[in-house]
């Protein structure tokens, strides 16, 4: 597993959707990075908004077929055994709970 760990979230906001890949080069910028040398990304899936989620989502598979980014798509509700709530652990915690790449199974408020 990779030593170069990143993690960032944002407050909810109905613009996050459309500053998606600014916010995204803006993270890259900041951790001198570049999407050629990103190996897989790890998404929170939710529950969250149908709207927000979907479009998250929808980024993150445009990235897997353009830039060949493997996707884990969890939830800390995946980890419950675990009891964290810690960003920088879920990559092992998605080996360990064996989530399966580039599958979108999101969770939804209704």
């Amino acid at each position: 597993m990779s030593e170069n760990i990143y993690t960032c979230s944002h407050e909810n906001s109905k613009m996050n959707f459309e500053k998606l890949m600014i916010l995204i080069n803006e993270f890259l910028k900041n951790n001198q990075s570049s999407l050629d040398d990103i190996s897989a990304i790890y998404v929170n899936r939710g529950p969250g908004s149908f709207a927000g989620i979907r479009n998250s989502l929808s980024t993150i598979k445009a990235l897997f077929l353009t830039k060949k980014i493997d996707y884990y798509c969890f939830s800390f509700e995946d980890f419950k055994e675990s009891e964290t709530s810690n960003y920088v652990d879920v990559p092992q915690l998605c080996e360990k709970y064996k989530i399966k790449k580039n599958l979108i199974n999101p969770i939804y408020l209704s």
